[in-house]
C-alpha cells in the first residue's frame, strides 16, 4: 500500500470535508440528481421493454387516450 505525503492526505481530509458539506447544504440538488437517475433509467427499461411487444397503430393509440389524431 502506497502512503501519501503529508499534503495530499490534508488534500483529501478537506475534500471529503467540503464534498460533505456541500451535499449537506445543497440535499434538494442531490436528490434532484438521484431522481433524474432513476427516471432515465425506467425509461430505458421501458424502452427495452416495448422493443419485444407487438407495434400498435397511431390512430389506435390515440383513440385509447381519447384524442383525435
Amino acid at each position: 500500500m502506497t502512503t501519501l505525503p503529508a499534503d495530499d492526505v490534508r488534500l483529501k481530509a478537506l475534500l471529503k470535508e467540503v464534498l460533505a458539506e456541500v451535499l449537506d447544504q445543497r440535499r434538494d440538488w442531490l436528490l434532484s440528481v438521484v431522481t433524474e437517475a432513476l427516471e432515465d433509467i425506467a425509461f430505458v427499461q421501458a424502452i427495452k421493454a416495448g422493443e419485444d411487444t407487438e407495434e400498435v397503430p397511431r390512430d389506435e393509440i390515440f383513440r385509447l387516450l381519447g384524442v383525435k389524431a
